[in-house]
């Protein structure tokens, strides 16, 4: 089964666009939970605009699953991680002029950072894993710097069509057995939704996948707890179309 982690950065943005203390994140996480999820992602931003501190201590305190922390590698979020102790770090690049995450880290421009965050995150005991493209370069620094697991970014697939959208595809399914051939836990995320998520858990070397804006979305129509399931369910279709004989 492929491990679905719910991020719930988008129950803060809502909380935050009027300034209540309503939706609480982690109330909406443990919803999740219930639902089924196995994990809970949250990204906290160096310029909070969504998820704050407090919503990380108090996700730590209440989760009964995994909480995955999305940071940029930075002293100050280096220094949270070490006092929060999420299960999972997991290391993406930040612009403040961003709408969300765009595009993977660049482990090899960024080495020195990640090395450190290895480092420490090792002494922790927390897992590290590095969100980056399907790039043969990026998964085999990742392997070499002490990441744990690579998060492939599904972006390029999700917004594609046609032929594009076959090639990003056929990306990701070489990404990931790279990666699994080198020892690595493989995830991904971004973009994706219950129409287009099929395909991607089809890759057999996938095994977790954080979602967040789409379940966020369908839950304002249906509730939290039945998008959280619709989309497990869209996941279990996908694994359920994988081709015989391990080949992705």
């Amino acid at each position: 089964m492929v491990r679905l982690h719910i991020n719930i950065d988008h129950v803060a943005t809502l909380r935050n666009a009027r300034g209540t203390p309503y939706p609480d994140p982690s109330f909406a996480a443990g919803l999740c939970e219930l639902a089924g999820a196995d994990g809970i992602t949250a990204h906290l931003r160096e310029d909070r605009r969504h998820m704050r501190d407090a919503d990380i201590e108090r996700l730590r305190a209440s989760l009964n699953t995994v909480l995955n922390l999305e940071m940029a590698a930075t002293d100050e979020m280096l220094g949270i991680a070490e006092r929060v102790r999420p299960d999972v770090i997991t290391l993406v690049p930040e612009r403040r002029e961003e709408l969300t995450t765009e595009g993977g880290l660049d482990v090899l421009a960024t080495r020195a950072a990640v090395e450190k965050v290895a480092r420490r995150a090792s002494a922790c005991g927390i897992k590290l894993s590095l969100f980056i493209a399907a790039d043969a370069e990026q998964i085999e620094a990742s392997r070499d710097l002490g990441a744990q697991q690579v998060e492939l970014h599904t972006g390029e697939y999700a917004h594609a069509r046609g032929a594009e959208r076959a090639e990003a595809l056929s990306r990701l399914a070489r990404g990931a057995r790279l990666a699994r051939q080198l020892g690595l836990e493989v995830a991904a995320g971004h973009g994706l939704t219950r129409d287009n998520v099929g395909a991607v858990t089809a890759i057999h070397e996938i095994e977790e996948l954080n979602i967040g804006h789409a379940v966020i979305a369908d839950a304002v129509l249906v509730g939290l707890e039945r998008a959280v399931r619709d989309m497990r369910t869209a996941l279990e279709r996908g694994v359920a179309a994988r081709p015989s004989g391990g080949a992705a």
